[in-house]
C-alpha cells in the first residue's frame, strides 16, 4: 500500500473531522465516546486553529491518507507555558482496518523530526491499560511507562486504569 503522509491543510478540516468521529466510533481507545465529539454543523474553528499551529510548527500535526481517504492521523501539542514549552502532548488515531501496516512507526519517525527540529525534549501520552497494541507500537518507539492513572477513565460502566508513558528525546 502506498501512503501519503502530510500535515493537513484549512480545506482538510472537515475531512480531519470526520476521521476523529469515525474512530471515536469504532474504537473503546480514544478519549471520546461515540457521537460525543458532535456533529459535523458545529463549529470547526477549533480543529482548524490545531490545524494552522500544525502549520506554523508551533504544535505537530500529520495526517496519513491512501488516494485522498484519511486513514490516520497523530499530533503533539507543545506545552505553552514557558516551563514545558519542551514538552508535547501526543494523540494518534488509525482506523482499524490500516493498523499493522507501518503508519503509527513513519507518523512517529516524522514527530521525532519534528520534535527535533523544534527544540522538544519529552514527548508523553496516557493509553489505557488494556490497550496492547498501542502500548506496543509506543514501547516499539521509544516510549517507556512512567507510571499509572488508576481509574482514570470511565469506559463502558468500568473504570479503566491508564499508563502515562513518556519518550525523552
Amino acid at each position: 500500500m502506498n501512503f501519503e503522509y502530510r500535515v493537513p491543510q484549512k480545506e482538510d478540516v472537515s475531512n480531519l473531522w470526520q476521521l476523529m468521529n469515525q474512530l471515536d466510533n469504532e474504537t473503546q481507545s480514544m478519549m471520546y465516546e461515540p457521537n460525543e465529539r458532535g456533529k459535523l454543523s458545529s463549529s470547526l474553528q477549533p480543529l482548524e486553529k490545531v490545524i494552522a499551529r500544525a502549520n506554523e510548527k508551533i504544535d505537530f500535526l500529520e495526517v496519513a491518507s491512501e488516494n485522498d481517504k484519511l486513514v490516520g492521523y497523530l499530533s503533539a501539542e507543545r506545552g505553552n507555558p514557558r516551563r514545558i514549552q519542551h514538552s508535547a502532548y501526543l494523540v494518534i488515531g488509525i482506523i482499524s482496518g490500516y493498523q499493522g501496516k507501518g503508519i503509527g512507526s513513519k507518523l512517529f519517525y516524522d514527530l521525532d523530526k519534528w520534535a527535533r527540529n523544534n527544540a522538544i525534549k519529552r514527548l508523553e501520552l496516557t493509553v489505557m491499560q488494556n490497550n496492547v497494541i498501542a502500548r506496543h507500537l509506543y514501547a516499539k518507539n521509544g516510549f517507556i511507562t512512567e507510571g499509572i492513572r488508576k481509574c482514570s477513565m470511565f469506559v463502558n460502566g468500568q473504570y479503566v486504569n491508564e499508563y502515562y508513558m513518556a519518550k525523552i528525546l
